[in-house]
């Protein structure tokens, strides 16, 4: 089966790898030109994912339409949140109805609020079906073949199912669901959870305060994805406090490292002007908290990381701000 893998970040390119090991043959599309022909020159990411090698299946390639014309199997969306639409609508004359379109990018659309399942669908006209993979994974580990396990979400079985088959290894397992809501928000708010854990232990806080802000973070979660509709187990599950508890503490979790250098006393534009990758967690915290506020969801983590990020609130007072919330019921 051959397939195409658009963004070859350290995610896009990790699962490239992981969809090659599985048995597909798979077009790994960048726009970049100059990075296309390193990597098919070096057969690795060295920006990325360095020491790494690309299994043979991977071709890299710019050409849009090359790595489109020829996929029956799975299209991956890999591009960070905001450029999710732009590039489904470049590739949409160039889908075939037997694939399967699938998200694995993580976040909220800016002005639209709208999920990234539907942004896809939306830019694709609905050409051809779109499934969600998430869960606890960092590109990282999943290129050096270590055990992972992920979920796979849509509201038709069957399309779960082929995902499933489609990305499963010795080393790579996936389950599925039809609760593409809770998954989807699942992975989305938990890096703006990340950012806060990180700014608390850039303070020092200590294991208790880290400890309470991801719990208190996935209530928030399950809370806006109940509103959506989406179903409180997912939460419990891989894609809900699996990705939240790797995210807060994992050393490879660019969100939390934000944080971090956060509450450390570094400003925001220094962070993000010495970062190669994106930490979607600061875009999407804005959208999140805009969705949060049109549907009556209570989310003051994400209200506190809103107010640090982009009104100019220290670190220190955000922390404390949550701490003075008035006294309730848990």
């Amino acid at each position: 089966m051959v397939s195409a893998v658009l963004g070859a970040g350290s995610w896009g390119t990790a699962l490239a790898m992981q969809l090659a090991r599985a048995g597909h043959a798979v077009h790994l599309w960048t726009r970049d030109a100059g990075q296309a022909e390193a990597l098919r020159a070096e057969r690795e990411n060295r920006r990325y994912l360095s020491g790494r090698p690309l299994p043979t299946g991977v071709d890299p390639t710019s050409d849009l339409e090359q790595a489109l014309h020829a996929s029956t199997g799975l299209v991956v969306i890999a591009v960070p949140s905001h450029a999710v639409f732009e590039t489904c609508a470049a590739a949409r004359p160039f889908l075939a109805a037997t694939t399967t379109l699938v998200s694995a990018a993580k976040g909220i659309e800016e002005v639209t609020l709208r999920r990234m399942s539907e942004v896809i669908r939306v830019a694709t006209a609905g050409v051809a079906p779109v499934a969600v993979i998430s869960g606890p994974s960092f590109a990282a580990e999943v290129a050096a073949e270590m055990p992972t396990v992920v979920t796979a979400a849509c509201s038709d079985p069957a399309v779960a199912e082929k995902v499933q088959l489609a990305f499963s290894s010795p080393m790579f397992r996936v389950y599925t669901t039809d609760d593409v809501i809770g998954v989807e928000i699942g992975g989305s708010v938990k890096n703006v959870i990340a950012i806060a854990t990180g700014v608390s232990d850039g303070l020092g806080l200590g294991h208790n305060a880290r400890a309470a802000i991801m719990t208190r973070g996935l209530a928030e979660i399950s809370r806006l994805a109940e509103r959506l509709g989406g179903n409180p187990r997912t939460l419990a599950g891989l894609s809900g406090i699996g990705d939240l508890m790797l995210t807060c503490t994992g050393d490879l979790s660019r969100n939390r490292r934000v944080g971090l250098r956060l509450g450390q006393g570094e400003p925001l534009a220094e962070i993000l002007g010495n970062m190669d990758q994106v930490a979607e967690g600061v875009r999407n915290t804005l959208a999140i908290h805009d969705l949060a506020r049109s549907l009556e969801v209570e989310m003051p983590i994400t209200a506190e990381m809103r107010a640090l990020l982009f009104e100019g609130k220290s670190p220190r007072e955000a922390v404390v701000g949550l701490m003075g919330r008035r006294l309730r019921r848990e």
